[in-house]
């Protein structure tokens, strides 16, 4: 293996450059625009199936990271309410973070149930084309 600096590992730099730019741009453009290549050609590395790959990785990492950062914050969240349901003095705030609670907690339930029964329906269907069955 050779530990050079050539073209492959100026042009796989310039690939994760292009990865960070994508995730922290809002267009296209200005993501070419920030690493200093032509549009046309990063709308090319994305039609490569390697690339559009690593760049939905790299999304898909970005979303887990503030999916976990709001996780974090709901217990926060659900305090503040709770509180204000309990110490308000005015009725409008405790009746509305009442009904936030009472939302939540049903759209938690319903979310829960319906991701129990996703499982339930693809565990038989695994099953089922275990057994031979195709149902298709």
């Amino acid at each position: 293996m050779t530990t050079g600096t050539g073209h492959g590992e100026k042009q796989s730099r310039l690939r994760e450059q292009a990865i960070a730019a994508l995730l922290e741009t809002s267009t296209i453009t200005a993501a070419a625009n920030r690493i200093g290549v032509d549009e046309s050609t990063l709308r090319a590395w994305l039609k490569a199936p390697d690339f559009a790959e690593e760049y939905l990785d790299a999304r898909r990492a970005v979303m887990a990271q503030a999916t976990d950062r709001l996780a974090d914050a709901c217990t926060d969240a659900v305090a503040s309410l709770v509180d204000v349901t309990k110490n308000s003095e005015s009725d409008g705030a405790r009746v509305s973070a009442s009904k936030a609670v009472l939302d939540y907690a049903y759209k938690a339930v319903e979310l829960e149930d319906l991701s129990d029964r996703m499982g339930r329906l693809e565990k038989e269907l695994e099953n089922d084309k275990e057994r031979g069955h195709d149902n298709r």
